[in-house]
């Protein structure tokens, strides 16, 4: 409410008063001037800058406007000629203020951390005043609206608080200033808007220019927008443009202002621009608008709940048609800066009017679903207090709170069900008597009051008490009244009385009554037999209340002798005891009060018994003498429960005669409760302990045990599913996962523990204390089995290695400890001391052990410093700097990081994310000690207050963790403005939320077919389709079904039709094929002489093999040892150019797919990858036999080969069984006979053959030429001896004749009344049922027994690519990346003439949207489960079940340019020509994170160093072909800050030794210096000017000085062989060169005339040494010294080196070749050395040269020149990529540990 008086808009002048100059200052020529063209006052400030003349609000920098609108409205004039100066003062959300000035005066943008210098150029042109630029000599009236938030968040990265102070300087005019949450738009007035019908908020009439009749508001003024929305940021001024008006409405679209996450930009990548600010212009032509995406953290930014939304984010006008589109309203956290966006899993849907205009709502992301987890079950009881307990009416369940939680625990099942809402804990509860409303209250702020559906649990309203705090509820039995006890804020007691008869039919609560009293009130109740009845008791009273009139009134009840009493419990008795009221205290005393005659009728007192010598009570009785404490009561019709403070509940009967049933507690007794059978007595200890007595069977069962302090730690037990938990109440508690019950309980009155762990293989438990011992328990014998006291602080961390080994121990004195905890009795190892961080907090996450057991990671020496350490010999890996974080957990996939945050837990769809795209869940009423997944990974865990259990509702984990193939599980992603070019992306408008109705097919007319004499002509207007896909996107939940964009059409069969003889010789659409002999190259000639040359069908379906410019590898160097150095571990990502390359059989669970040339089959239960090598080149398409037993897959036609290869594959065994071949160009699709006999394969549009094999033999059948492209084939499954092809315009089926089997074809042409098209897709369903889809979008379903088209319908808008039918299900995939579920079970009848079937029978069921065009799919017999293949090179899982799709296997589309590793050696990055930069896991090789950048290539890549002045900010610095150079924070997943220090394209990047500079290097030879931290580049070196550079390298100077004094040093490489060495101090900006090496000149060479580029790295094993390739006229390996200035030694090479990389742990070189490209036939050698101009040609293996030995290794596996090579830094792995195809080898030897998962094929 505070800021309600802002809105609209406020006017600064006016809240200033200005004029007066009170509240705002003034100084030099200042005066109130008439405008004449605004006819009103304005004011005129008319100094110079030097002169001081100004006008500030307010008038002293010591106060403030506090104006929080987004948006600033300038409405000034600068004076012709002259200067001007705008000065804000802006308040950022943390304190920080930062000042933003624009002027003409300045020429270029500048910026510190605090400070934003902006040039503002006015006026339709410039004029030149002594060389400086100056405002116009027209200069107009401007609206300058600034949009302060975005400004702060794009160049400073902070988010707006308030408008601190505005300074308007120098030689201006203005007439106002204004702020408001709204965009306004200066050009329209409210009566302008509703005459055209514009869905835009028009200009306040105050702040309205006034615009003469019939001209444009363009002609008289200037508006300008900051950050503008123009697609082209002008480096110059910015001529302002005249619109005709016709153009003023209909012709200007409203424009989309640049925010955090997106841009607006359709040409470029869409930042927002540091150049000059220059006037909107008003388009004379409409354009569509470029999509925009905004993000934002659903528990922080509700949607709709943002005020500050824009406008014209609110509402859109459609430019030119008049149509209104309206989008929901944007909600944005902003954490993400430019052009960069952070994806979450999303969905959602454009509609077809979106389409047509090009537009793009804004979209809420978030997980799928939403919200992701369920609190599944609580561990703990009370929290504020250990009261409130309550039965429900049937007596099966109880209601109490857990702290913030109030949980349902169902007394038979153990089931909970649990409310959350609450944000602190809550203090009392109440049930009414029908179970209807259920009201909670919580303890602070101001006692929040929930009233709930109990049935539901549906919060129906949330209110405030008037008291400050609620102590006590009670509802009448109807549920109409309810009462509170409370304090207020003075510390008096309040009675509040609501009236909730209408909560629950749309009314609220209503405050009946309130009242305040001075006696105390410890318990309060209406009663149940008149609800304006009440009765309370406290200290020394007992009252009777009344509700009348709207008030309440008590009346004192006269307790004579007992009114010094301590009364705690009261209860109404039953009817036949007259409704007694009882009341018991703290002396033992129990009242039995007349509440009709207000007056004590009895009074007993339960007094404690001992015997002698007995240390316990034995029997209670009545009488005098001290008593025991009574803590609460409950009656029932014959009862009275009664539980004390010495741990006893007793059963007395009504008259307290003797004692019915007792039962001993381990605590005090602090709340009973009767049920309402009378059966069972529910009771609550101070322990935290929940139970009830149940009186029939006399047994007592616990319902909660609970901690009484804060849970500090826990640990959980994979074999038993158990949880262990350390609290402040010096206990460590084993609990039970599955029944949340407590098995053991471990207590140390004496030593708090801190930490605890489970031994990995044994019963057994290591606990730390705070004295520095740690312990091990036996869990079976409950005993210290061992114990050690190698600590002299409290044990702050304790990690037992996963292979059960080893245990390690820290302290807070900075001690490291090792143990042996193989046996029973651990022993001591090692202790190394100040290692770990001092003073550190007990932390789950103090250490961690890799899942190899080979690494342990801790936070030390410092708590900014990361360390890894071998686990075995504690010796240090390189650290990692970081920064202190909350706890966190990762699931076992790298799914999921949940982490800590205060009293909330949140749950990230990607690990080591900081920025909005969480799940925040509340519920906790403490900090958060603690968070873990559970061993199942389907439930996670998070400990403060008490022990919380969270069911995980989004896909589970797809594999073992550890293996290569687990998946990234929908990283998050960052993203720019999308490409203007992805036509596939705006057309399909996809984002997978399925539409809300079904297609409903209905009866159409009968279509009258004619026969078709003759091939049908092209379709000329195919979809064109195009293979830039759209941004990546996430798992998807469908929220509903789609509308379908058209009906079917039933088909009726014309007479005649399909009468023909199959193979008629007389019938034009006849097709035979005859027996094939079996030496069947002659066939082949044939084939050759029939096929002519075709071009490549307009359909995506059809496949092309990339490009490749390098050739197969014709030799291989000679390996002097006989040992393999490389085994190929893992293959990164999917081949999204192949067709059907995908194959999975659930029932056995055999799993492959293709990347290159390689067949890569993984274990989707362990993870595995098995890598099966031979095809010379990219694998086109993939068949598995019905049996799984052999898998046939094939390979398009290299430049050495004459046909295509296809390999027959061994699947148990993995060998190749045969290669075959016959087809020329490339292999479009295969397909097995259903008794795996026969092999069908296909050829592609440049071969046009079909050919069948045997798979007895693998002999050729036979083999015929096709007239014309074909696109698919497949086997009839109920019929061994048909099969079908679709092509152009028809179906051709075709029948096996005879022993030989000869094939029969006949040719059937699609209904005239469908058109002509493609038919891209085909699959059999039931008998007689053949579906096949087309490239305009149509399923047609063919009768194969009558060769007729019976009914087709439009199932998609683009074409289908993919068919899969089974059951009464079939699955289309098309290029509009839609993959739809269709029920058609009703599609057989319909075949009949005269079926009742209706063909609205047929539907669609369920749609996903995926990241690119469908090119494979596979799925479960049931058609619930499947994986799909799309053309961005991912492989998705999908279930038809959940409606979700889960990601499994990705990889880059585009060329991959860098690989780069962190410090700490446990992630990797790559960059890529498709503009993205990802973050991989370098243990599991998952996909983490993913930057993405639409428009540009991302080049070169560099990965901070761990010395960075900022650890806990690990960052990626990339370069774009733009000359922008991006800096991406790694635990933020946010960009940093982008730069444009080139205008080249950035070639190659560097980080300074210590982080604080960057190094870039383009493609003219320049070399620039940067400063990240305030992103200015201060030196620029043009020493290699004119060439490219290609290396830039930088390491701090350790050996030796080299001859310069300075100590970093740096080098770069250019493209013309040159080597520049230099030395440096960057922060005193000191840098020379130590040395210049360059090869002879190009043009005295003799070889190729464009000489490779230099690639030059310092060596790792001897810093002194430069290893260089390419400096030369040979290609060679050669190592320079740097203190001798002299070439030390040489390494030949075959071929000039593309790619190097030096092992860091060896004395190893991995080269990747080039060759000259020209000679593929040439007869020379292709080792040879000579130089003479020998044209070698580019082979694709991978070079492994070892320089102690000298012996060399080739290695091949990629299907292109591998353009590079890197090894880890742990030396222990080896990346080569080709193409966008990556492999990791693994590298054997004694300095690598572990094996490996494959071996690659070692040539020579």
């Amino acid at each position: 409410m505070a800021k309600a008086w802002q809105r609209p808009f406020v006017n600064v002048f006016r809240h200033c008063r200005v004029g007066e100059w009170r509240r705002c200052s003034r100084e030099g020529d200042v005066a109130a001037v008439t405008d004449k063209s605004l006819r009103c006052a304005v004011y005129r400030i008319r100094d110079a800058p030097s002169a001081g003349g100004y006008i500030q609000l307010p008038g002293t920098s010591m106060q403030s406007l506090g104006l929080t609108g987004h948006y600033l409205y300038v409405l000034f004039r600068p004076l012709p000629g002259k200067h001007f100066i705008i000065q804000l003062d802006v308040a950022t959300k943390d304190g920080q203020v930062v000042r933003m000035s624009f002027s003409n005066l300045f020429k270029e943008f500048k910026s510190t951390a605090t400070w934003l210098q902006f040039p503002l150029i006015c006026g339709a042109g410039a004029a030149t005043k002594g060389g400086t630029r100056v405002g116009a000599s027209d200069a107009r009236w401007t609206c300058l609206q600034l949009d302060l938030r975005n400004i702060l968040l794009v160049y400073v990265n902070r988010r707006y608080g308030h408008l601190k102070s505005v300074k308007l300087c120098a030689s201006l005019l203005v007439k106002s200033l204004y702020t408001s949450d709204l965009c306004f738009d200066p050009t329209l007035t409210v009566a302008e808007a509703q005459r055209a019908r514009l869905r835009v908020t028009p200009v306040p009439r105050e702040m309205a220019f006034p615009v003469p009749e019939d001209e444009s508001w363009y002609d008289h003024y200037v508006h300008i927008r900051f950050p503008s929305d123009s697609s082209e940021a002008s480096p110059g001024p910015v001529q302002e443009s005249r619109s005709p008006p016709e153009a003023d409405f209909l012709g200007r679209v409203p424009r989309l202002l640049p925010h955090p996450g997106a841009s607006s930009s359709a040409a470029q990548d869409g930042a927002p621009s540091a150049g000059p600010i220059a006037p909107c212009q008003a388009p004379s032509v409409p354009r569509p608008l470029p999509e925009v995406s905004l993000f934002c953290e659903p528990s922080e930014v509700p949607t709709g709940s943002e005020p500050s939304a824009p406008a014209h984010a609110r509402h859109k006008h459609a430019a030119g048609n008049g149509d209104d589109v309206s989008a929901p309203k944007p909600t944005v956290e902003p954490a993400v800066r430019g052009d960069v966006a952070v994806h979450k899993p999303f969905g959602g849907k454009q509609s077809k009017q979106e389409v047509a205009l090009a537009k793009h709502p804004f979209q809420k992301r978030s997980f799928l679903p939403d919200p992701i987890l369920r609190l599944k079950g609580v561990v703990g009881f009370g929290g504020h207090s250990t009261k409130w307990a309550l039965w429900t009416k049937d007596g099966s369940a109880v209601v109490y709170p857990c702290h913030a939680v109030v949980v349902v625990l169902r007394t038979d099942t153990r089931e909970q069900r649990c409310l959350l809402g609450h944000t602190d804990k809550v203090s009392a509860l109440a049930l009414d008597g029908d179970n209807v409303l259920l009201a909670s209250a919580q303890a602070r702020p101001s006692s929040m009051l929930r009233l709930w559906d109990f049935g539901t649990g549906a919060c129906l309203s949330l209110f405030r008490s008037p008291a400050h705090t609620l102590c006590s509820l009670s509802f009448s039995r109807g549920g109409a009244l309810l009462c509170g006890v409370g304090k207020d804020r003075q510390g008096r007691t309040v009675v509040v009385a609501w009236g909730t008869a209408q909560v629950g039919r749309g009314g609220e609560p209503v405050l009946l009554a309130k009242t305040h009293t001075g006696v105390d009130i410890q318990a309060f109740e209406v009663a149940f037999f008149d609800e304006t009845r009440m009765a309370s008791c406290g200290q020394g009273s007992v009252r009777l209340w009344r509700l009348r009139g709207g008030q309440l009134r008590s009346c004192p009840v006269d307790l004579g002798e007992h009114r010094v009493l301590e009364l705690t419990d009261l209860a109404f008795g039953p009817a036949h005891d007259g409704h007694m009221l009882y009341v018991c205290g703290r002396s033992g005393h129990i009242l039995e009060i007349d509440h009709q005659h207000m007056a004590v009728r009895h009074a007993r007192r339960l007094l404690p018994v001992w015997t002698p010598g007995s240390p316990v009570s034995q029997k209670q009785t009545f009488g005098s003498g001290p008593g025991i404490s009574i803590s609460s009561l409950s009656t029932s019709q014959a009862t009275c429960a009664v539980g004390s403070e010495d741990g006893y509940l007793r059963l007395w009967p009504l008259d307290f005669s003797s004692v019915l049933l007792e039962a001993e507690h381990e605590g005090p007794v602090t709340w009973v409760r009767v049920s309402p059978d009378g059966l069972r007595v529910l009771s609550a200890t101070s322990l935290g302990h929940l139970g009830f007595l149940d009186v029939p069977s006399r047994e007592y069962r616990v319902l909660v045990r609970s901690h009484t302090a804060p849970v500090l730690a826990l640990a959980t037990e994979c074999s038993h599913g158990q949880l262990a938990t350390v609290s402040q109440d010096h206990t460590v508690r084993v609990w039970d996962l599955a029944t949340l019950q407590q098995l053991h309980d471990l207590r140390s009155p004496e030593e708090a523990p801190c930490t605890v762990a489970f031994h990995p293989t044994r019963p057994a438990l290591f606990c730390g204390f705070s004295s520095g011992a740690v312990r091990s328990f036996s869990l079976e014998s409950a005993e210290v089995l061992a114990a050690h006291r190698c600590h002299q602080g409290p044990v702050t961390g304790l990690a037992a290695s996963p292979d059960g080994s080893l245990l390690f121990s820290s302290c807070s004195s900075g001690t490291l400890a090792q143990y042996h905890c193989a046996a029973t009795q651990c022993r001591v190892l090692r202790v190394a001391a100040n290692v770990v961080c001092r003073d550190a907090h007990p932390t789950p996450n103090a250490l961690v052990l890799s899942g190899d057991s080979h690494l342990l990671a801790f936070v030390g020496p410092s708590k900014y410093v990361v360390t890894v350490m071998n686990a075995a010999s504690l010796e240090e890996l390189p650290a990692v700097h970081s920064g202190a974080c909350p706890s966190l957990a990762l699931s076992r996939d790298a799914r999921f990081l949940l982490t800590a945050a205060d009293r909330a837990i949140k749950l990230w769809d990607y690990p080591t994310q900081a920025c909005p795209g969480c799940q925040v869940y509340i519920g906790h009423s403490e900090p958060v000690r603690a968070v873990a997944f559970a061993p199942d990974q389907q439930r996670l865990l998070s400990v403060g207050d008490a022990i919380f259990l969270w069911d995980i509702l989004g896909p589970l984990e797809r594999s073992p963790p550890g293996s290569a193939g687990d998946s990234p599980g929908a990283p998050p992603t960052c993203e720019a403005s999308p490409d203007a070019r992805q036509l596939e992306d705006v057309v399909s408008g996809a984002h997978g939320l399925p539409r809300q109705q079904v297609p409903k097919p209905s009866q159409a007319s009968p279509l009258q077919l004619g026969v078709c004499a003759g091939l049908l002509r092209d379709d000329d207007g195919a979809f064109s389709w195009s293979d830039e896909e759209g941004p990546s996107e996430e798992s998807h939940i469908p929220e509903g079904l789609r509308q379908g964009s058209s009906l079917p059409v039933l088909v009726k069969e014309a007479s005649g039709a399909g009468d023909g003889v199959w193979g008629s010789p007389g019938d034009p659409r006849g097709l035979s094929m005859h027996p094939h002999p079996h030496g069947w190259p002659s066939a082949q000639g044939t084939r050759k002489a029939q096929v002519c040359p075709s071009a490549r069908p307009d359909c995506y379906k059809h496949f092309v093999a990339r490009y490749k410019t390098s050739s197969l590898p014709k030799s291989a160097s000679v390996s002097r040892g006989s040992a393999e150095r490389l085994l190929l571990k893992a293959v990164m990502g999917y081949n999204g150019n192949g067709r059907a390359n995908v194959v999975w059989k659930p029932d056995t669970g055999f799993f492959a797919y293709t990347s290159g040339c390689l067949v890569v089959v993984e274990d989707l239960h362990s993870g595995a990858q098995q890598h099966w090598l031979g095809h010379p080149e990219e694998i086109s398409t993939l068949a598995l036999s019905h049996d799984a037993q052999v898998l046939a897959s094939a390979s398009g036609c290299g430049s050495t080969a004459s046909c295509c290869q296809i390999r027959i594959w061994n699947v148990p065994g993995g060998s190749c069984r045969q290669l075959i071949s016959y087809h020329s160009t490339a292999v479009q699709a295969l397909a097995f006979s259903p008794d795996d006999e026969l092999l069908v394969t296909l050829g592609d549009y440049g071969d046009r053959t079909l050919a069948l094999w045997s798979m007895a033999t693998c002999e050729l059948l036979s083999a015929t030429c096709l007239p014309e492209p074909v696109h698919g084939v497949a086997f009839n499954p109920w019929d061994a001896g048909e099969l079908a092809c679709v092509g152009q315009c028809a179906v051709t089926l075709w029948l096996l004749r005879g022993p030989n089997a000869s094939l029969q074809g006949r040719r059937e042409p699609l209904p005239e009344e469908l058109g002509a098209g493609e038919l891209t897709s085909l699959c059999y369903g039931a008998a007689p049922l053949l579906y096949c889809g087309s490239n305009a979008g149509q399923v047609c379903v063919w009768d194969t027994s009558a060769s007729r088209c019976f009914l087709a319908w439009e199932a998609d808008d683009g074409e289908i690519g993919v068919l899969l039918c089974s059951g009464t299900r079939l699955v289309s995939g098309s290029n509009t990346r839609r993959l739809r579920l269709w029920a058609v079970g009703a599609v057989p009848e319909l075949r009949c003439k005269d079926s009742r079937a209706r063909s609205s029978s047929v539907f669609m069921e369920r749609e996903l949207t995926l990241d690119g065009a469908v090119v494979s799919a596979v799925f479960h017999d049931t058609m619930d489960m499947g994986v799909v293949g799309t053309t961005a090179g991912t492989l998705w899982y999908v279930s038809w079940v959940e409606g979700s799709s889960t990601r499994l296997i990705s990889g880059h589309r585009s060329k991959v340019n860098e690989v780069v590793f962190s410090p700490s050696a446990s992630h990797w990055a790559t960059c890529s020509d498709d503009g993205s930069v990802r973050v991989w896991s370098l243990a599991s090789m998952e996909l983490l994170i993913q930057f993405q950048v639409l428009n540009q290539s991302c080049l070169c890549l560099a990965w901070s160093p761990a010395s960075c002045a900022r650890p806990e900010q690990q960052q990626v610095a990339a370069g774009y072909s733009d000359g922008t150079l991006r800096v991406f924070s790694i635990s933020r997943i946010a960009m940093e800050l982008k730069m444009h220090p080139h205008r080249a394209a950035l070639t190659a990047i560097a980080y300074s030794a210590d982080g604080q500079t960057i190094l870039s290097g383009d493609k003219d030879g320049l070399v620039a210096v940067s400063r990240p931290r305030t992103g200015m580049t201060f030196r620029v070196l043009s020493d290699h000017r004119g060439a490219l550079i290609s290396t830039v390298q930088s390491r701090s100077k350790e050996h030796g000085d080299f001859g310069a004094q300075w100590g970093d040093l740096w080098l770069a490489a250019s493209s013309d062989q040159r080597i520049s060495v230099w030395a440096a101090n960057w922060p005193q900006g000191h840098c020379e060169l130590v040395d210049w090496l360059s090869s002879p000149s190009p043009t005295l060479m003799e070889g190729p005339s464009q000489p490779p580029s230099s690639l030059v790295a310092f060596c790792p094993w001897d810093g002194s040494l430069l290893v260089c390739a390419g400096l030369g006229v040979r290609p060679e390996v050669v190592f320079y010294s740097l203190h001798q200035k002299q070439v030390v030694e040489r390494i030949p090479l075959p071929f000039f080196a593309v790619s190097l990389s030096l092992s860091p742990g060896a004395r190893l070189v991995a080269v990747g070749f080039a060759g000259g490209g020209a000679g593929v036939g040439d007869p020379r050698p292709s080792a040879c050395l000579d130089a003479a101009p020998c044209h070698l040609p580019t082979e694709r293996v991978l070079r492994l040269v070892d320089c102690e030995s000298g012996t060399m290794q080739d290695f091949a596996g990629h299907d292109d020149l591998v353009q590079l090579c890197r090894f880890a830094p742990s030396a222990r792995l080896l990346f080569s990529a080709a193409h966008s195809e990556i492999l990791v080898w693994e590298v054997a030897g004694p300095w690598a540990a572990g094996g490996a998962s494959g071996s690659g094929p070692l040539l020579g």
